[in-house]
């Protein structure tokens, strides 16, 4: 062998045992895949690499399942074997001799044909016990959207495992639980009709209500406040709270209407006048980057209420009507405030505009009206009798009704002197450092309805009996200004789904069935009739 030929093949050995020994010390893992699926973001290393005990994970989600539910198991497990490369995360599945069922595990009756033709009913948990340091939280993995077909939730769900593990952890590992804070003062919602949001975030955070006073320190301890539809005006004093608490990094969901009207008034009289609201801040929201504007929004995509239609008032006839005033709301896919956030309901809700332009804000909309919607300017009349508007006259389109703000925002009290009633030691900021906020057009969206004393979840419709995605919605903004981690921003991954058009391959069964058969048995036979030539050719001679 010549001299060059042994310094290859010394180099190929070599670099062969520095693989095997870099393979043997630490775990080297390449992903091929396009949806980068078995990648974990970055704000999920990190939360893992800070771990110091191990977390242990109990997967319900076990047994004899349908191919559905079995690809929803197996990815679960390829994320927690994931998690498990980073830091000690030990999973096992649920035993029925040995372990419990917590309270909140409770089953979903999934519907399936057996080959002899009938129903059965099948109980599926899709839920695991996250353990860390002697607590634990028990996550749900399904995404149960009724809207979307089963193969569509089971997407989602999958596409949702890495934040809701990495979410869960998050919450185990904090020492103090954080706070956000419901304002009052101005007439916001009470308390009644914000319940069903306030016990969803309290799983999250300790949620306070109080005024704000006359101090902005007072506002430090709070990762984010919630204004629940005001509808009294602002005094100078709260408007310099407010702006200082964004200067030091506040984040404020605002949840306000752009104009005032009394449903008390259009339920007993059919009519109600519908005027601008002004709530004394509408040159903060200036200069944070949006504008309320004092219109109402209707839409062709809208929910049905009763109306009477019939003439003798002894003999109601009541019938369902469309109810433009009442808009369903789509959402963004890109932004993971909203992706895979099912439709919101509102009312009477008002046009967002977006200003400032070079102010250097990132601004997103976060829910829109469909392709057919128009706008009434105010002062204007809301009338039960005006049920069929000219269809022709909705040109609008996407018109926004809730949008995302971040960046460096401007102090409008930048070049003024604060109000004589604040009394702070805090110095005063004219430039907020980087932080976010977002604003929601319709108070409506908030509010929860009241039954017999009990409180209704947010986003349902009693009279459909539908429910919307209000609750998800406000969860994620929430979660989304609070989030320091980028934990939020794991919502967003994607993978693609690939489903098998049902229509195509009915409709192409017979020509499916025959190539199916007949292309294997011509492949085998092809290559057994090539080495029958072969062997004949090479041993006649």
């Amino acid at each position: 062998m010549k001299r060059k030929d042994l310094i290859i093949a010394a180099v190929a050995i070599g670099l062969v045992l520095i693989a095997g020994v870099v393979v043997h010390w630490r775990v080297v893992r390449i992903d091929l895949t396009d949806d980068r699926h078995y990648t974990l973001g970055r704000p999920t290393k990190q939360l893992l690499q800070d771990l110091d005990q191990p977390v242990e994970v109990t997967l319900y989600l076990s047994g004899d399942l349908n191919p559905g539910f079995r690809r929803l198991q197996l990815a679960t497990q390829e994320t927690l074997d994931e998690f498990g490369v980073v830091a000690p995360v030990i999973w096992r599945s649920y035993d029925k001799e040995k372990d419990k069922l917590p309270k909140d595990v409770k089953p979903i009756l999934v519907h399936e044909r057996q080959k002899d033709g009938k129903t059965a009913q099948t109980p599926v948990y899709p839920y695991a016990k996250v353990s860390y340091k002697g607590r634990f939280v028990v996550v749900p993995l399904l995404n149960n959207n009724r809207t979307l077909s089963g193969e569509e939730n089971l997407n989602i769900s999958i596409e949702n495992l890495e934040y809701i593990f990495a979410e869960a952890i998050h919450g185990l590992c904090q020492k103090e639980v954080p706070k956000i804070a419901f304002i009052e003062g101005h007439h916001e919602l009470p308390e009644s009709h914000v319940a069903d949001i306030t016990l969803e975030l309290s799983r999250y955070f300790q949620v306070d209500r109080g005024a704000l006073g006359n101090d902005p320190e007072q506002l430090k301890p709070y990762s984010v406040l919630i204004i629940a539809d005001p509808q009294r005006p602002f005094t100078e004093a709260d408007k310099y709270c407010l702006d200082q608490y964004v200067m030091q990094g506040g984040r404020i969901l605002w949840v306000l209407n752009g104009v005032q009207f009394s449903n008390d008034v259009l339920a007993a009289s059919g009519f109600t006048p519908v005027l601008p609201l002004d709530l004394n801040i509408a040159d903060m929201l200036f200069r944070y980057g949006v504008r309320v504007e004092p219109a109402l929004v209707q839409d062709v995509q809208c929910l049905p209420i009763p109306v009477d239609v019939s003439e003798d008032k002894d003999n109601p006839n009541f019938q369902p009507m469309p109810w433009h005033y009442a808009p369903l709301l789509l959402t963004s896919q890109y932004s993971p405030v909203t992706r895979n956030v099912t439709q919101v309901c509102c009312s009477f809700a008002s046009p967002i505009e977006a200003v400032g332009g070079e102010d250097g804000l990132r601004k997103e909309i976060l829910l829109a009206t469909s392709t057919s919607s128009r706008l009434i300017p105010t002062p204007a009349e809301v009338d039960l009798g005006d049920m069929n508007p000219d269809i022709a006259s909705f040109k609008y389109q996407y018109v926004p009704i809730a949008v995302s703000v971040e960046g460096e925002f401007g102090s409008i009290f930048a070049h003024r002197l604060k109000p004589d009633s604040i009394h702070t030691n805090m110095p005063q900021r004219s430039t907020a450092v980087p932080t976010k906020q977002i604003v929601v057009a319709s108070g409506s969206i908030i509010r929860n309805e009241v039954d017999k004393g009990e409180a209704l979840p947010v986003g349902y419709d009693r009279y459909s009996g539908m429910q919307f995605g209000n609750r998800d919605f406000l969860v994620n903004a929430v979660l989304y200004l609070a989030d320091d981690e980028g934990l939020i921003g794991l919502r967003q991954k994607q993978v693609d789904l690939h489903l098998l058009n049902t229509k195509r391959a009915y409709e192409k069964r017979t020509a499916i069935q025959l190539v199916s058969i007949i292309a294997p048995l011509s492949i085998l036979l092809l290559i057994g009739l090539s080495v029958w030539g072969v062997r004949k050719r090479k041993y006649t001679r």
